[in-house]
């Protein structure tokens, strides 16, 4: 397939047509009858995918793309960055090579990388398009990684591995312990050959769980991407077993927020009726569950136990977003036939009732500039809060 496909004519033909409907495209008339037209339409498919997420592969000239799915949930390039520097030395094997982006990141800072991949042509594809790019300090081997492992029998400064999170006989899994490879299971295994792995693991993975099936766990990181998290990032060294650092990570158009703690931190929160300023964590801190150390961190009152919002006097840089409160209103009815007709962004935070519902319940309409948080304050009361972003 690679031969036919970087035919440059055919390229040509992909790049021409990556603005273009595939849906009506493959309707058409095949203008390479030697090649199947779905091959093409597959990767113009999949260079539409690429544009935003793999800019650098997408500006290439005679890439080869996976099938449209495999684009959607590889890493993407500001991610696979981020995972770079948290690597060092000179040697790294990808038990779980795929697509390669994270590779090619990880060869911009290890002297040599081994890219392992089952996919045979998968494998053939990586290869082809590192060669491409000028990533010459990875080497591709297809086949079982753990055979890799045993075959080459050395050590490695890491091991990478990004778990498949589906299985032949149980579907899609959440447990560690049933994706493929089985981290928990062969963790030992590849301590034998390493001291330090990074594992990649979906945002849905409860961190609680995964400490549970994983040890030695220095440190994880949880990486948002424009206040969604995408991947948990756990940093395992042998042998440790202190308690691990959690690095909540969001990465904006404006840089990186960071938020830094211990699993176990024992400070305490404080909690206050709302005063001035209202702080919503950003997505990575929801995420990393770290409520009351960043009431201590950031010296903000919370509103309320499970409300997980912040309150201050005076204004202050924060991991999320920051409003001003224009009203406290108490959640009654008599307060809220103002609102009918309304556009206002509603948010809900330790409240009885979902959006949907107070959007139709109060006829509000969503959008607009105001921001209205239904929450419940320090002394139980449902509250609304009226609010103007900062």
């Amino acid at each position: 397939m690679l031969s036919t496909l970087l035919q440059p004519e055919i390229q040509q033909y992909i790049r021409n047509h990556t603005q273009d409907d595939v849906t009506k495209l493959a309707l058409q008339k095949n203008p390479f009858p030697e090649v199947p037209f779905t091959d093409i339409i597959a990767q113009i498919a999949a260079r539409q995918k690429a544009k935003d997420k793999l800019p650098t592969w997408f500006k290439a000239e005679n890439i080869i793309y996976p099938s449209k799915i495999s684009v959607e949930q590889t890493s993407s390039e500001i991610a696979a960055k981020y995972k770079s520097g948290l690597v060092s030395g000179e040697s790294l094997i990808d038990l779980t090579g795929g697509f390669g982006i994270d590779d090619y990141y990880f060869s911009k800072v290890m002297l040599q990388v081994t890219h392992c991949e089952m996919n045979l042509e998968l494998s053939a594809i990586a290869a082809h398009n590192f060669k491409t790019l000028g990533a010459d300090n990875i080497e591709c081997l297809p086949g079982d990684s753990l055979d890799v492992l045993t075959l080459t029998n050395r050590k490695w400064d890491w091991i990478y591995a990004d778990p498949s999170r589906r299985s032949d006989t149980k579907g899609k899994v959440f447990m560690l312990k049933d994706c493929l490879p089985s981290i928990p299971n062969l963790l030992d295994t590849y301590f034998k050959y390493t001291d330090n792995l990074l594992i990649k693991t979906a945002p849905l993975l409860d961190i609680t769980a995964g400490l549970s099936e994983l040890h030695s766990v220095k440190a994880v990181h949880i990486l948002a991407l424009y206040n969604e998290v995408k991947e948990l990032l756990w940093v395992l060294q042998k042998g440790f077993t202190g308690s691990p650092m959690i690095q909540a990570v969001c990465i904006t158009k404006d840089g990186e927020e960071v938020f830094e703690t211990t699993l176990g931190d024992s400070t305490e929160a404080t909690y206050s009726l709302p005063k001035k300023y209202l702080y919503e964590p950003n997505s990575a801190i929801m995420k990393s569950g770290a409520f009351d150390a960043v009431s201590a961190h950031y010296k903000l009152d919370k509103l309320h136990k499970h409300s997980q919002l912040y309150t201050s006097d005076e204004l202050i840089d924060f991991p999320g977003r920051r409003f001003e409160i224009n009203q406290i209103l108490p959640y009654q009815k008599a307060e809220m036939k103002p609102f009918e007709g309304m556009k206002m962004n509603v948010t809900v935070r330790n409240f009885p009732l979902p959006v949907p519902e107070l959007l139709k319940k109060w006829q509000i309409k969503d959008g607009g500039d105001t921001y209205a948080f239904f929450t419940t304050n320090s002394n139980s009361e449902k509250v609304v809060l009226v609010c103007s972003k900062i």
